[in-house]
C-alpha cells in the first residue's frame, strides 16, 4: 500500500510509453500471475522488456529513481 502512490505516479508519468500492471494477490488471477513470475514476497516489482523478458526486480520498498534508471537503460538499448 505504501508503494501505491509511487506506482501511480510512474504510471501517469509514462502513460502510453510503459505499461504498468498492478496485481491483487488476493484474487485467483493475481495469485496465478505471481506464481508465474516467481514472486514470493509482497510487494514485488518486476520490470519486463518489450519481449517479455524480466530485466529488473525489487522486493520491498520501491525506489522510483531506481525504476526510472532501469527504464532509461531499456530505452537506450
Amino acid at each position: 500500500m505504501r508503494a501505491e502512490p509511487i506506482v501511480n505516479g510512474l504510471e501517469e508519468e509514462w502513460r502510453g510509453a510503459v505499461q504498468v500492471i498492478q496485481v491483487n494477490i488476493r484474487d485467483r488471477d493475481g495469485r496465478a500471475l505471481i506464481d508465474r513470475v516467481g514472486a514470493q514476497f509482497t510487494p514485488t516489482f518486476v520490470l519486463f522488456d518489450a519481449g517479455g523478458e524480466e530485466v529488473w526486480r525489487s522486493v520491498g520498498a520501491l525506489d522510483a529513481e531506481a525504476v526510472k534508471r532501469q527504464v532509461a537503460e531499456l530505452e537506450e538499448s
